[in-house]
């Protein structure tokens, strides 16, 4: 099962992760998110443990408890929506749906693009159609 932990401490490992859940059964990964940029933590992580019903115990016995200074949320991960990743696509160099059919700096918005931009090449930019 995999677990979600979030609200946790900035400070707080993965080691430190894996070991708060290993006391109520086997933790094949523990990970806390970090950003690209900085490499700080992004105060949640992903737990995955090889049995169900231990799983289910280690999330009944840690939400909502105190560790590192922090309440931490705990729960069974939900999986990600289809198509998640599409909605948030953007224009950019090149454009992307109305920036420009032969590479205009720029391009759209969200989902679609927007007006501006050129048939070849301009420098347009582009409203967003979504607001």
């Amino acid at each position: 099962m995999n677990i979600y932990v979030g609200n946790l401490s900035w400070s707080m490992t993965d080691e430190d992760l894996t070991n708060l859940f290993t006391q109520y059964g086997t933790v094949t990964s523990g990970k806390i998110l970090k950003d690209k940029m900085n490499g700080r933590s992004k105060g949640f992580g992903f737990v995955e443990m090889e049995d169900d019903e231990a799983a289910k115990t280690a999330i009944a016995n840690l939400n909502e408890t105190e560790v590192m200074g922090r309440k931490l949320i705990v729960n069974e991960s939900q999986p990600r929506p289809e198509g998640e990743y599409k909605k948030r696509s953007g224009g950019g160099f090149g454009g992307n749906r109305g920036g420009g059919s032969r590479g205009g700096y720029g391009g759209g918005g969200n989902r679609g693009g927007g007006y501006g931009g050129g048939s070849r090449g301009g420098n347009g930019g582009g409203y967003n159609r979504d607001f």
